[in-house]
């Protein structure tokens, strides 16, 4: 159950935050700034590369890190594959997980290290892996930790990942705003210079602009009806969550909220791309699940008896309307089959300003979830 009346009460939503959720999508803005930088002082925007890299190689750990990779992956689009290295192990215990480069990996190559903890044995030996194979090595991690000694003994570059202004939360949240601006900013930075995305200082600039304004739009203080992500998250009470996406950069922000629902508000949600999503949805919104699917029983034990969950279609686009689009079909899909449908679409501007603006809204709707149906963060 979602205590809607907490949503709107900042004071008691702020003793409830305690893993700085809100604060860190607040502060999204002032962590690209700072990122920012942090990738100059350290050299970033000095370099001049001979060309772009044959392929892009990505590793770390937890949603923060699979969020940067998946962004990366939507931003540099044809310009060069961009790959995750998933980790395996025995546990998702800091010692227990190890990389390995492909076979073909080598010096015309680049990996990426991303990670909040830098504790991460694996990642050390990947860094000296890549370093025996030729492969240029850039990463962001704490400043100072054992992970920084490994890249400086491979020749790599380390860039001292952000931090926020208070610190008085758990930094574990791996999953939280803060986390994932402060591993990607850097990084664009890096992928700009080498040519194969476009996030110069003007444009990381307004990014950290349009940030600021979503959060002073989705802000605790703002009321739920005027509140984007609070009406969100106020929509999705007793909800599964079918996030569908549309446009290049929205397919990786629906799977981040996705997976920020589950790891930060114990919700299930499911994420798909459009037009994929409608056979691949379809038969929840004619099931069990389904808004028609079962009448509530006037009868039945309203104190006792959980709520039916049932489906509700969340549309994320990241482009403008016109054009070719599968979102009439996706809504008359959804609405002949009594499912509501949430929308989102950011303002115009750059796909990577869209992206952000995307990313903010969802952020704050996750943190809303968490708070409100829980209580706690």
């Amino acid at each position: 159950m979602l205590d809607e009346s907490l949503l709107d009460a900042p004071d008691d939503l702020a003793r409830a935050d305690h893993r700085g959720l809100l604060r860190g999508a607040a502060e999204a803005g002032a962590t690209v700034r700072t990122a920012a930088r942090h990738a100059t002082e350290a050299g970033l925007g000095d370099l001049h590369p001979d060309g772009r890299p044959r392929a892009v190689l990505i590793a770390g750990s937890g949603t923060a890190a699979t969020g940067v990779a998946d962004l990366l992956g939507a931003l540099a689009g044809a310009s060069a594959p961009v790959t995750r290295l998933h980790p395996t192990g025995v546990a998702p215990a800091a010692g227990a997980l190890l990389w390995t480069l492909p076979g073909w990996a080598g010096p015309v190559d680049l990996l990426l290290i991303a990670t909040i903890d830098g504790s991460e044995p694996g990642l050390g030996l990947l860094a000296e892996q890549a370093y025996r194979r030729g492969c240029t090595v850039v990463a962001v991690a704490p400043e100072r930790s054992p992970l920084s000694e490994s890249v400086d003994g491979a020749h790599g570059l380390l860039v001292p990942m952000a931090k926020a202004p208070y610190q008085e939360y758990d930094e574990s949240a791996a999953a939280g705003p803060g986390a994932l601006w402060a591993l990607l900013t850097p990084l664009l930075v890096l992928l700009d210079k080498v040519g194969l995305i476009t996030a110069d200082p003007d444009t990381l600039q307004r990014v950290a602009d349009r940030l600021d304004r979503t959060a002073e739009r989705c802000g605790p203080a703002i009321a739920t009806y005027s509140n984007p992500a609070k009406t969100l998250a106020a929509e999705l009470a007793d909800c599964l969550p079918l996030v569908w996406s549309e446009g290049s950069g929205a397919g990786p922000v629906g799977r981040r909220f996705a997976a920020t629902l589950a790891e930060l508000a114990g919700r299930p949600a499911l994420a798909a791309g459009l037009p994929e999503a409608l056979p691949a949805h379809g038969a929840l919104l004619t099931g069990a699940f389904a808004g028609g699917a079962a009448p509530d029983d006037f009868f039945r034990d309203r104190v006792e008896e959980a709520q039916a969950l049932r489906a509700r279609v969340v549309l994320l686009r990241d482009r403008p309307a016109g054009g070719l689009t599968a979102a009439p079909a996706a809504r008359e899909l959804a609405l002949g089959n009594d499912t509501a449908v949430s929308e989102l679409e950011p303002e115009e501007g750059s796909d990577l300003e869209q992206l952000a603006e995307l990313l903010a809204v969802t952020d704050f709707a996750s943190a809303y979830l968490a708070l409100a149906a829980r209580g706690h963060s």
